[in-house]
């Protein structure tokens, strides 16, 4: 049987921290950004962690 791919988006999408722990960058940030406040687009710039229940999927998709 052949080797499993990676997923080639998630490996674009995610990166891995020196714990093992993944970065991920945050939502509602690409457009009808005039609605939305100054404050809310800031803290939308920063990174955030991929959440303990989910990085068990990230880590299969990023093999």
């Amino acid at each position: 049987m052949p080797k499993m791919k990676s997923n080639r988006g998630a490996r674009k999408t995610f990166k891995v921290t020196a714990s093992g722990r993944f970065k991920r960058k945050k939502a509602f940030r690409s457009h009808i950004l005039t609605s939305k406040t100054t404050k809310r687009k800031r803290n939308l710039r920063k990174g955030s962690l991929v959440a303990v229940a989910d990085s068990k999927r990230v880590k299969i998709m990023m093999q």
